[in-house]
């Protein structure tokens, strides 16, 4: 595609922990063995405003900012800007599927979100803009930007799910392709000085028949809405049954298998793995937190990704994080009231 005026769309997800008609509602589905269904997976830092702030200030190019909620809204949001799209588990994803307390049956279905653009961007809810950013950092001549860096599986132990969800992720993309036909295909897409040494090791690892894994990046990642219905219609069986699952478990695929395989297709413009931003892990208290606020009031990357974690003295935290924010974020935006 050459017309760089296609609409650009952001999605993010969001649910309020401390809702007591979801909690009721979650109560009702006690989580089974080898189920993840800990509170910290719903914790609300109660910073969303800040998230809608930045994409106004730094990405005001954006067409559409679709909010995915299990039902419950911010009391501040503004529901009548133009620019939001309220987006409701019920409006979108299955019945059949419903409700769920996992993200990855939400994240499966998001293609099926009315109105969606053919080119969006997922984002967290703790994922965040810091700085001005351009379309192209999302999108170049109509394709995702990524990176194709090949890699290993690495799992902690049998609770991380996220791990297991890579290994299943792979054993579905090596059923339909073979790597090293692919990454031959689109060789300059593979070996990119855009990955800097790890060029050097998709070069020596490219002879491989069989995909390992890649390498990840917890950020907002760029889609096309014709992948999803590429995927669904040819792994319906295995979608389907992750998204029965109404919390996590060491059997699910989870939306990564989207993106591996836009890469597998060489459905993407390559991109360097830190372009766009980090992950900063989150633990104890503020004063061992102090590279996370220097980052963001100082703006130094366009985007962040705060990983929240068990073991933090949580409400000095969100204060201080709130205040580092307010400093580059000061102003309401059109999505609050």
């Amino acid at each position: 595609m050459n017309n760089d005026n296609y609409p650009i769309d952001f999605v993010v997800t969001w649910v309020d922990g401390n809702d007591p008609v979801w909690q009721a509602d979650k109560a009702k589905y006690s989580p089974k063995k080898n189920e993840d269904s800990r509170n910290i997976r719903y914790r609300d830092w109660d910073n969303m405003q800040y998230w809608f702030r930045a994409v106004e200030k730094f990405a005001p190019w954006v067409n559409k900012v679709h909010f995915v909620t299990y039902g419950h809204l911010p009391k501040w949001l503004n529901t009548d800007c133009p620019k939001l799209h309220i987006a409701k588990h019920t409006e979108f994803i299955p019945s059949e599927y419903l409700p769920t307390f996992n993200v990855r049956p939400i994240e499966l279905n998001l293609h099926r979100i009315k109105g969606l653009a053919e080119h969006f961007v997922y984002f967290n809810d703790d994922m965040f803009l810091l700085k001005p950013v351009p379309r192209e950092l999302f999108f170049k001549d109509g394709l995702p930007t990524d990176f194709a860096i090949a890699s290993t599986l690495s799992v902690t132990d049998k609770s991380d799910t996220v791990q297991f969800a890579k290994f299943n992720n792979i054993v579905i993309l090596n059923t339909h392709f073979d790597k090293k036909e692919q990454v031959n295909k689109n060789f300059n897409k593979w070996v990119n000085l855009a990955y800097g040494w790890n060029a050097l090791r998709n070069l020596i690892l490219m002879g491989e028949h069989h995909f390992k894994c890649f390498a990840n990046n917890h950020l907002a990642f760029s889609y096309l809405k014709s992948t999803f219905n590429d995927l669904w219609s040819k792994e319906f069986d295995e979608l389907n049954e992750t998204c029965k699952h109404k919390f996590r478990t060491r059997l699910d695929v989870n939306q990564w298998l989207v993106r591996y395989w836009q890469l597998a297709k060489g459905d993407f413009s390559p991109i360097g793995r830190h372009v766009k931003g980090k992950v900063y892990e989150v633990y104890n208290g503020v004063a061992q937190n102090q590279e996370l606020f220097n980052i963001i009031e100082n703006q130094t990357m366009p985007m962040i990704c705060i990983n929240d974690n068990e073991n933090i003295d949580f409400e000095p935290m969100e204060k201080r994080l709130k205040q580092a924010f307010d400093k580059i974020l000061p102003d309401k935006s059109s999505f609050e009231k």
